[in-house]
């Protein structure tokens, strides 16, 4: 996925909170409140700069020289009897100095976890989403990569095979549960160049940003108390980097799509204040055998269809729906939430949700699902970092 940008923000307030706690001995305090800070120090970090070769499932796995990571899985799923639920497992990483956690036995640290859990029920048109945080120590929390494992408690997603192309997701809440299997279906891909994906024009403004684009998935569902047992596609995204959104952006449009003729579409812009984008926008076409394509600005339009919905909770509107053009591929797709209440309210305010297509690809008529993120579109850290949102 596009850079989760927005939530740096907020691994920077929780960094700037928690580090009283998060390196005391040994008792583990309450969770903290989120307050205005300044993001620590980020020199002595690595940069994304140039591309790299990778290792697998080594390169699963965290990489603490690099101050942010996530590993971001989502998914549209049906039931035996029709029903249809989309889903987001998402675990998110923050360094506060370089380095692995010099005892990761004890209780101090230098890491940060939190993650997001949501399930979004079509039948019904309810979505709920849950968060938590830890410390990286004292096996609350943390990930590896030989064998592939991040963890936050007792929500997971741990390698079932040597490379980790296949894994098992677990979560629970209150309300809502996940145990399911995924298996890549294609090689995992690599956008950008060669997995450096940049987000501006300045160097080292980029992250390392891979994909599995069709995971076959299966296994049980949770909500509100009833279980159903659920077949269908996910889609896994795993950043890492060391940067920012440039000062102009007010937040992005992310696109994954999965369509009946084999293809995937991976698309984002960043927005600017001014209107326009940021020219690194893009994305990648993978094709029935796996092969990805970059897709560069000017080569893609995103036009709003004109629809949109405001939220009754936080005020913000956002467009929910779409045509996505790539005339020399023969893409030619409407994408249409399956429902609008999908926001995410949680210590940050985003709309990510289940999305169905339906259109033209390989010049043939296709169907499709896939996952949307919005971000940007209210002052979401008011409140946390006493300014607009980033």
């Amino acid at each position: 996925m596009l850079n989760r940008l927005l939530l740096f923000t907020l691994l920077v307030a929780l960094a700037v909170a928690g580090f009283w706690y998060l390196t005391r001995e040994p008792q583990l305090p309450p969770r903290p409140p989120l307050t205005a800070g300044v993001a620590p120090d980020a020199s002595g970090f690595a940069r994304a700069l140039e591309p790299v070769d990778f290792t697998f499932p080594r390169d699963h796995g965290p990489h603490f020289d690099f101050q942010t990571e996530w590993w971001y899985y989502t998914g549209n799923l049906q039931a035996e009897n029709g029903e249809r639920f989309g889903y987001q497992l998402t675990f998110f990483r923050r360094g506060l100095t370089p380095g692995a956690p010099a005892d990761p036995t004890g209780l101090t640290t230098n890491q940060i976890y939190f993650a997001h859990f949501a399930v979004s029920d079509v039948a019904n048109a309810i979505h709920r989403a849950v968060e938590r945080f830890s410390r990286g120590a004292g096996g609350l929390a943390g990930a590896t990569g030989e064998p592939f494992r991040v963890w936050l408690e007792d929500w997971s997603a741990e390698s079932l095979n040597n490379d980790g192309s296949a894994v098992r997701l677990r979560a629970r809440d209150s309300e809502i549960q996940l145990d399911l299997t995924l298996r890549a279906v294609k090689p995992i891909v690599a956008h950008g160049e060669r997995g450096l994906s940049a987000k501006s024009d300045e160097p080292g403004n980029a992250s390392y940003y891979l994909s599995f684009t069709r995971m076959a998935t299966e296994g049980a569902l949770t909500v509100a108390g009833r279980t159903v047992n659920v077949a269908g596609e996910s889609w896994f995204d795993h950043e890492w980097s060391t940067s920012m959104l440039g000062p102009n952006a007010v937040g992005w449009d992310w696109f994954s799509l999965q369509m009946s003729d084999g293809r995937e579409l991976m698309l984002f812009w960043v927005r600017l204040e001014d209107g326009g984008v940021e020219q690194v926008s893009g994305g990648t076409l993978v094709e029935r055998d796996g092969s990805p394509t970059p897709v560069r600005l000017g080569e893609f339009s995103i036009e709003p269809s004109g629809a949109s919905w405001t939220s009754p909770a936080t005020q913000a509107v956002y467009p929910l729906g779409w045509r996505v053009r790539m005339p020399e591929a023969g893409v030619d797709l409407t994408v249409e939430p399956f429902f609008l209440a999908q926001e995410m309210r949680l210590s940050v305010i985003y709309w990510e949700g289940a999305v169905r297509v339906t259109g033209v690809s390989s010049d043939r008529p296709t169907i499709g699902h896939g996952y949307v993120e919005l971000t940007g579109y209210r002052d979401s850290m008011q409140g946390v970092l006493g300014r607009g949102s980033r």
